[in-house]
């Protein structure tokens, strides 16, 4: 039988497929084969001719390559999987299949999801800029539970937070002697992607605080955002300084740490718009957010010391990092099971569209200027060297 016939091929790919992933050992061999059968090329597997590694290597390290991934093409009134993500997935399991790629190589550049039945390229977080500002090696690191979770589909908040309970302890302790050295009122940012676990660890690090009796208060950046149609027109769609009352954020920032009451805009997200004009206004009919004097000031959003300007204001930078994976797997469980927030397959390729552009973007410029990463996905906390001779003096 040839190895392209649609069982011998299964039955090949599934054996391959269940080193690379666990959670496949989980599935029936016909159950694999009902996902699989909808991936199959109209030509049949034999169709499928795989790229050399190199080239592929070269391409999904190439940031225009996620630049082109549609998140909403369209096939017979239906969203489907782009083009390009379907064939790097046809490719690898061809590639697998004849052997012409080695498990170990698609292991190192690659992770398969198995609710969403594709691979996405592995995105490195810790560049060689990132460990020299750490001190080269994690302040404390801890046994790396989240390894468990490879077996699940999705994963829930309770078994995350089991998973993390050293690290996360470690982080609020640390917090806290750093705030005891530097001083209030302070600013604390805590940047990170979509599902890491950022608003979780904020609340319960807000809550030590308050039961230590320091009063907190937070601010979001997103209430800084000029409007859309200006935003769009521009052609902004990032969130850098163009994109943002930029002179009131950082004048609000400034007066927050002086123990100053604040007025900052409000962004209203049904409608897209600002409550203040372009030179920093209040609009007829506006109604901004009055923010009280507090001893921490938590900033939240995803880029809040992305903005050089800014960085200096900042007491506390922290990156709360879950690599890819695992977030997948939270998204899968919070925002499609829970939420219902998103079709299944424009969130497929919004992901992977997303997790390497916004990583280039936003993360690992965060992780080159800031104190502290915790890598809850590793078990260690990161700090650079001044932070580290800190927290083992206090």
């Amino acid at each position: 039988m040839s190895i392209y016939h649609l069982d011998e091929f299964s039955r090949i790919l599934y054996e391959k497929m269940t080193r690379l992933n666990p959670a496949i050992a989980d599935m029936e061999p016909y159950e694999f084969r009902y996902a699989l059968n909808n991936l199959v090329p109209q030509g049949g597997w034999a169709s499928v001719k795989p790229d050399k590694k190199e080239d592929i290597e070269k391409r999904v390290n190439d940031r225009g390559f996620y630049n082109g991934i549609q998140i909403k093409p369209r096939q017979d009134d239906r969203i489907v999987l782009d083009e390009n993500i379907l064939r790097l997935a046809q490719m690898l399991f061809v590639g697998l299949v004849t052997g012409e790629y080695d498990e170990k190589w698609v292991q190192t550049h690659f992770f398969f999801d198995v609710r969403g039945f594709f691979f996405l390229h592995r995105t490195i977080y810790f560049t060689d800029k990132v460990l020299a500002h750490l001190g080269g090696k994690p302040f404390r690191q801890f046994e790396q539970k989240q390894k468990r979770l490879g077996r699940y589909q999705d994963v829930g908040y309770k078994d995350f937070k089991e998973a993390n309970a050293e690290v996360d302890q470690l982080f609020i302790e640390s917090v806290q002697k750093l705030i005891t050295v530097r001083g209030t009122p302070i600013l604390l940012a805590i940047a990170g992607p979509t599902a890491a676990g950022k608003t979780e660890i904020v609340e319960r690090l807000r809550l030590s605080l308050e039961h230590d009796g320091k009063k907190t208060t937070s601010m979001e950046m997103d209430n800084f955002l000029t409007d859309r149609d200006y935003r769009e027109a521009k052609g902004i769609f990032t969130l850098g300084k163009e994109a943002l009352h930029f002179e009131l954020f950082k004048q609000s920032l400034e007066n927050i740490t002086r123990r100053r009451k604040i007025s900052i805009p409000r962004y209203d997200f049904v409608f897209a718009t600002s409550s203040h004009d372009l030179d920093g206004n209040l609009k007829p009919g506006g109604l901004p957010i009055e923010i009280e004097p507090a001893d921490i000031i938590f900033i939240e959003g995803n880029f809040p010391f992305l903005l050089e300007e800014v960085i200096h204001l900042i007491g506390i930078k922290v990156v709360y990092l879950t690599d890819d994976p695992i977030r997948l797997k939270r998204k899968w469980k919070r925002d499609i099971d829970y939420r219902k927030k998103y079709e299944p397959t424009y969130f497929r390729n919004r992901f992977f569209k997303d997790q390497f552009i916004m990583a280039d973007f936003a993360y690992r410029p965060q992780m080159e200027v800031c104190d502290m990463v915790v890598d809850t996905t590793g078990a260690a906390l990161w700090t650079t060297p001044e932070v580290a001779e800190i927290l083992a003096s206090v």
